[in-house]
């Protein structure tokens, strides 16, 4: 397993915990998000993590720094593929095994589409800023909300589902870049 591979088994590892924790606190309560709510709570988060790079500090008594919010935005990211996918529901309407196993098959997809683009692009992802990732997040929400906007149309674009599996990567990428960094700070 090469050193990516290993990083981003690790941080998946760590976003999977959490959303499982959640699925344990909250069940699916997800279910009942139309997809143009789950790219507004993707935007409110990276917004956060871009306010928190700007202004370095948190007002807040969330306890919640730059690290927790691209944990969100990959399983929101996820929760968003799963929506696409199944469409909402009216209720929590699926077990935490299930949810578990569809977390499992999109995170997959999402991991194998990184896999082919880091070849092709060399791993240029390692030579980026935290905060170019969270522009790039932002920036792809944009594009999404564009295209909810038009009803999911697009005449030579990709779609919604690339779009949020892109989002997942750049937050992974922003989650390995952050030990990355807590390391050489501790070292």
């Amino acid at each position: 397993m090469s050193k990516t591979e290993e990083q981003f088994a690790a941080a998946i590892k760590d976003c999977r915990a959490v959303f499982e924790a959640k699925l344990a606190d909250y069940g699916a309560s997800w279910r009942i998000m139309r997809p143009a709510s789950v790219t507004d709570q993707l935007f409110i988060k990276a917004k956060r993590i871009r306010t928190l790079e700007m202004m370095g500090e948190t007002k807040s008594r969330v306890g919640e720094g730059i690290r927790p919010e691209f944990v969100a935005i990959v399983n929101y990211g996820i929760i968003g593929l799963i929506q696409l996918q199944l469409g909402m529901a009216d209720t929590s309407d699926m077990e935490a095994e299930r949810a578990l196993s569809l977390y499992d098959t999109h995170m997959k997809e999402t991991a194998a589409l990184m896999y082919a683009k880091n070849h092709d692009y060399g791993e240029a992802w390692r030579s980026m800023r935290i905060a170019s990732y969270t522009d790039l997040i932002l920036m792809k929400l944009n594009r999404v909300k564009e295209i909810e906007d038009h009803w999911g149309r697009v005449a030579v674009s990709e779609g919604i589902d690339a779009n949020y599996m892109d989002i997942v990567n750049y937050a992974l990428f922003g989650l390995i870049k952050l030990s990355t960094e807590e390391e050489t700070h501790h070292a």
